[in-house]
């Protein structure tokens, strides 16, 4: 059984007719028909239920078929990745990143993987989990790093790291002088979240598990942007854990709740150019959980 007689296999699988497949195929039926029997023979099982004008299927044959598809896909794809080898790999990567994602640890992915792979560039964007989801249905996203959770019937997910959920607060506030805090300790506070359904689920369910009702002053997905509401006074913000400028009057002190984790996505059942496939292979490679 080599690769030739399995594209023949396929071929005949799909025509349902050795006379029709013999034409797609540009050669004379009887041998295609004994190429068929031969395979049969060597397999030691039968593959085609021979009627007057059609060919169906055994059980067994089902099964060839659809390993067939794979074994010839992926010979297809190693051919295709030992020439772009040779020329070296090229292409544009699509990726969009929650705003809350770590910038050290997206700049380190995209410097290491431009070492190995020059001919690569980046076009990145920002948004919200649930924004760049929807690009992703729609399809004008391949790839994307958002936070938990996520749709597992619909998206292939790596997980790539996860921070703990910090609250923002001036140094003023009475809150700074707590080693961790906890929902109850937000009683009293105006609160800067997140936007989007992970987080509003998730708030809503660590507000009920402490019997709290929070006061929402304002949802942003920008960090920055919540940075700057508490500078101003409006409140305190939960964010993942930030890198924070040093010049900023600003303190972060850990909540007692679950950390937020991010997850590397991309649509199941949805083929990427071979490109888009290594820069996959080498997060696998490299998340950090």
């Amino acid at each position: 059984m080599n690769l030739k007689t399995l594209r023949y296999f396929v071929v005949v699988a799909e025509e349902r007719n050795i006379t029709r497949a013999a034409k797609v195929l540009m050669m004379s039926q009887p041998p295609l028909s004994n190429q068929m029997k031969l395979l049969e023979d060597e397999l030691k099982t039968t593959l085609f239920l021979r009627g007057k004008r059609s060919l169906t299927l055994t059980e067994e044959g089902e099964y060839l078929y659809r390993k067939a598809k794979d074994i010839l896909a992926l010979s297809d794809k190693t051919v295709d990745d030992l020439l772009l080898m040779g020329q070296g790999i090229t292409g544009t990567v699509n990726i969009g990143f929650v705003l809350s994602f770590p910038d050290v640890q997206r700049a380190r992915w995209i410097s290491s993987f431009q070492q190995s792979h020059p001919g690569i560039r980046f076009r990145i964007s920002h948004d919200s989990s649930d924004a760049l989801v929807e690009k992703m249905r729609t399809g004008l996203l391949p790839l994307a790093v958002i936070s938990a959770p996520y749709d597992q019937v619909s998206l292939n997910a790596i997980k790539v790291g996860e921070r703990p959920v910090n609250v923002l607060v001036k140094a003023e506030n009475s809150l700074s002088g707590k080693e961790k805090l906890t929902m109850n300790d937000l009683a009293n506070e105006r609160i800067i979240v997140p936007s989007g359904k992970g987080w509003s689920d998730s708030i809503r369910r660590w507000s009920r598990n402490a019997n709290v009702d929070l006061s929402i002053a304002c949802e942003t997905d920008d960090p920055k942007e919540a940075c700057a509401l508490v500078q101003d006074g409006l409140g305190v913000a939960l964010l993942p854990r930030q890198e924070l400028d040093e010049r900023t009057a600003l303190i972060q002190r850990p909540l007692s709740v679950p950390p937020t984790e991010f997850y590397f996505v991309w649509r199941k059942g949805h083929p990427l150019p071979t490109f888009e496939e290594s820069f996959i292979d080498f997060i696998k490679e490299n998340a950090v959980s």
